[in-house]
């Protein structure tokens, strides 16, 4: 986003630690009905209490621009329930005060700020100055138009004190409803931002409503809104209010507690052995912001190595379990047709079916898979904001589009990137120290950066698919050699050799066999493709970057390889997610 903040910062729950908050941002009315807000405030306080209990191993954080109203009230439940609050201001504050009719409003705003956790100032947006939005007006209106998109972008849930109607006011807390939607927000957003993706199946459309009315004329809520009620509301065409969260939020919500829950559970080991991106010199100039989504991929990555280990050894023993079974049924049916040969099989097939299952109830593949992918979609996101390239549009963000046109499960994982960027997708990182860091780090050359890691990991794979394929020609031409042996040597000499040659072959071909849905299942073919293509790719970037003396120009060069390298890791988690071998995989490699 081609704006800035300030930031007064101190330790939101969770941030640096272990876990990802549940961020709740707040949009409503400021002109509430006195005899309702006994009521809202009640649905406020049992709504966020419900939300920690459910999920104990994040925690609730609750962002507001602690506006008179239903910002404050949901502000102040917060604070009695220990829930730590996100200030997040339309304005620099010394012009917002003014919004503040009244001093018991002040006071409140005052008393509230001083116990946020985080305090950021968004900036004056494009074409305004500090005079020009001082005044109320359509200048003034682009800062909350512009509020609206930060709530929306870096919270889970939208709770919205709301009654219910539409109308055309930019910045309102309709058209922040609708943008939290549609991702549409009328005389904000320009139609050639509007994302097709909006038309995919979203996670970051919901919102909490509860029922207000204003205090003004024609107050009331909505005709077919009962005041005071309660609702999830989403995007959904067939049910778009549900009593219950629904159940695609759920599952997402779900998988982000999980990894939270086993980013507490190794915490010990991630702080001793997880890698940085940052090095050390780099600490003195990079800003806190990037330092965030740092720490945030040191622990998917480390749980993404911690979890492939453990899928690799149910990998690797499926195929040995599944050669072992097939030289038992070889020894039973060419050698000696004994019982023990069968027991073995059976046993051979029983083990590893007891090894998937187990990999199976830990779920090592799918997180694996997952955790890498978010190390990767937050390697980008750092370099990005290292290096302070943005997206040029108002309302987009790095973790927008990341895998929403996969699986809407793993809407969990730009969940978890709204947490770790929400400092740095506001304001640029325009030292160059940063742009020479992240050129020198993540670009690299033939032996360092991702274009080091390309080329190497390339040429590994590509040796061992080529082993896989002289291993697979060596057997064929040995075949070749079998029948022609038995085609031309006498009836003799064909039963003196028929046997051994027979069982010798049945090995061979197992083994062949064996080989190659090993090198299938962790898809070296594909990969290698990918590889070359992202080497390439890299290896362009570089030289676009090196002949150009424009730090812009680089950074667009940037914007477009992250995008490349999203694009790749989206492409890369849907050819592994049918790979994991079970019960009648085994089956398979053995016959």
């Amino acid at each position: 986003m081609d704006t800035g903040f300030q930031a007064s910062r101190t330790v939101v729950a969770g941030r640096t630690g272990y876990a990802v908050p549940l961020i709740v941002s707040v949009t409503g009315h400021r002109n509430l009905v006195v005899d309702e807000v006994p009521t809202i405030r009640k649905h406020v306080r049992e709504f966020l209490t419900e939300l920690c209990d459910k999920y104990p191993d994040r925690g609730v954080s609750v962002m507001s621009s602690l506006a008179e109203g239903a910002d404050q009230i949901a502000a102040e439940e917060a604070i009695t329930l220990r829930i730590p609050v996100i200030a997040a201001l339309p304005m620099p504050r010394d012009i917002y005060v003014t919004d503040f009719d009244s001093t018991r409003a002040r006071e409140s705003f005052d008393l509230l700020l001083a116990q946020s956790s985080e305090i950021f100032e968004l900036p004056i947006t494009p074409g305004n100055t500090r005079r020009s939005i001082a005044e109320y007006g359509k200048n003034r209106t682009r800062q909350y138009a512009q509020l609206g998109v930060f709530l929306c972008a870096h919270s889970h849930i939208l709770l919205a004190l709301w009654d219910g109607k539409d109308n055309a006011k930019l910045g309102g807390t309709a058209s922040v409803v609708r943008f939290h939607h549609d991702d549409v927000m009328r005389g904000y957003t320009r139609t050639a931002e509007t994302s097709r993706l909006i038309l995919a199946e979203d996670e970051g459309d919901l919102v909490y409503h509860i029922v207000c009315s204003r205090d003004q004329p024609d107050g009331e809520p909505a005709a077919d809104l009962e005041p005071l009620s309660c609702s999830w509301f989403t995007s959904d065409e067939d049910k778009p209010r549900t009593t219950e969260m629904p159940q695609r939020h759920k599952r997402v919500f779900a998988h982000t507690n999980e990894f939270s829950r086993d980013a507490r559970e190794h915490e010990e080991a991630i702080q001793s052995e997880a890698w940085t991106l940052i090095e050390e010199d780099a600490k003195a100039f990079l800003p806190a912001g990037v330092r965030d989504i740092d720490h945030v991929f040191r622990v998917a990555d480390w749980l993404a190595i911690h979890f492939q280990k453990r899928k690799i050894v149910v990998l690797r023993a499926a195929h040995i379990l599944a050669m072992l079974m097939g030289l038992m049924y070889i020894a039973y049916s060419d050698v000696f047709p004994q019982r023990i040969f069968i027991i073995a099989f059976i046993g051979f097939f029983l083990i590893a079916v007891l090894i998937n299952r187990l990999g199976d109830k830990g779920a090592w593949h799918r997180k694996y898979l997952d955790y890498r992918a978010l190390a990767e979609g937050l390697r980008v996101q750092f370099y990005w904001a290292a290096a302070g390239v943005t997206s040029g549009s108002v309302s987009k963000f790095a973790h927008d589009n990341f895998l929403q046109m996969q699986d809407s499960d793993l809407g969990w994982i730009r969940n978890v990137m709204r947490v770790a960027g929400m400092e740095c997708n506001v304001k640029p990182y325009t030292d160059p120290r940063g742009l020479d860091f992240v050129i020198r780090n993540w670009i690299g050359d033939e032996n360092g950066g991702q274009l080091g890691y390309y080329r190497r990991k390339g040429l590994e794979k590509l040796s061992r698919q080529r082993f896989t394929d002289r291993l697979a020609a060596v057997v064929l031409w040995i075949s070749f050699a079998a029948f022609a042996l038995f085609a031309v040597a006498s009836n003799d000499m064909a039963d003196l050799v028929r046997d051994p040659l027979v069982v010798f072959m049945g090995v061979l071909l197992l083994v062949t066999g064996v080989r190659q849905s090993y090198v299938f299942s962790i898809a070296d073919s594909e990969l290698i493709k990918q590889y070359e293509f992202m080497f390439r790719a890299f290896r362009k970037a570089r030289r676009r970057i090196d002949q150009s003396g424009d730090d812009e120009e680089r950074r667009r060069v940037l914007k477009v390889l992250g995008d490349a390298a999203l694009e790749e890791h989206a492409e890369w988690i849907l050819m592994h997610r049918e790979r994991a071998s079970d019960e009648g995989e085994i089956w398979r490699m053995t016959s």
